[in-house]
């Protein structure tokens, strides 16, 4: 397999303070692969080092093969303002931006992709009704129904699973099962370790340094769990690079 994001020697922060370490590791291209680990472990960072939104203190993210428009990023559901006054349909065609700009006229062909889209996540009905009316599930699967019309080969989830419920998590989790199967590279973090052990092959762990790499089942052991929470309770409040000695 081809590796399309490379982390070299990279370091992740804010206020050049680190929150990623020198990680070096690679996602191969078509891998769906869950990034976990401890509250402030980095997982986070490190998406919005992948997306651009941050730059590095040190080090380097390589992609390959991969345009900027051809990167989705799902951020936390906490990250958006369900007060702006913006319908899901609205909301949901902004998955369109690359193709009709900021903009542009929704015009009949690019309505029915945006209807296909919501039909897709089930919430034909609720076209009309404003984001801040939703439910935290329907909320995330308007979200989806974005990424979907975005049509993107690299797909990035920051936390699709959190305060949803359990039917809405299922179909999500197909969905992404769904982009998997035709090809496309997603990055997805997550808290709960029995969801990513039943449906993501490969795990990266991080504790501001990464901890473990590959498989799931050789990831997520109880010894790698103890060495990461210990290696971020190593760094909270430090306010600085927190060396080896911490694993």
């Amino acid at each position: 397999m081809t590796a399309v994001i490379k982390f070299q020697n990279l370091t992740l922060g804010y206020d050049r303070l680190p929150a990623v370490q020198e990680l070096d590791a690679e996602v191969q291209e078509g891998s769906l692969t869950a990034v976990v680990g401890p509250n402030g472990a980095g997982k986070s960072t490190l998406l919005k080092g992948v997306t651009g939104a941050l730059s590095p203190l040190d080090g380097g993210i390589l992609i390959d093969g991969f345009r900027r428009d051809e990167i989705a990023y799902l951020p936390q559901q906490s990250q958006i303002d369900g007060s702006f006054p913006i319908s899901v349909i609205d909301l949901v065609a902004m998955g369109l931006w690359h193709e009709i700009g900021a903009f542009g006229r929704l015009s009949r062909k690019f309505r029915v992709r945006v209807d296909a889209a919501i039909a897709a996540v089930g919430l034909t009905g609720l076209e009309k009704r404003t984001i801040g009316s939703l439910s935290g599930g329907q909320m995330q699967r308007a979200l989806f129904a974005r990424l979907l019309l975005q049509d993107a080969r690299l797909v990035l989830l920051d936390e699709p699973f959190a305060a949803i419920d359990a039917k809405t998590m299922a179909d999500l989790i197909d969905l992404i099962k769904r982009w998997h199967s035709e090809g496309r590279t997603i990055l997805a973090v997550l808290h709960d370790y029995a969801t990513v052990g039943t449906h993501f092959p490969l795990t990266m762990m991080l504790a501001r340094e990464l901890v473990a790499h590959g498989p799931t089942a050789q990831v997520l052991t109880a010894e790698n769990q103890f060495r990461a929470r210990q290696m971020c309770e190593a760094c909270a409040g430090t306010p600085h690079v927190c060396g080896k000695s911490a694993a």
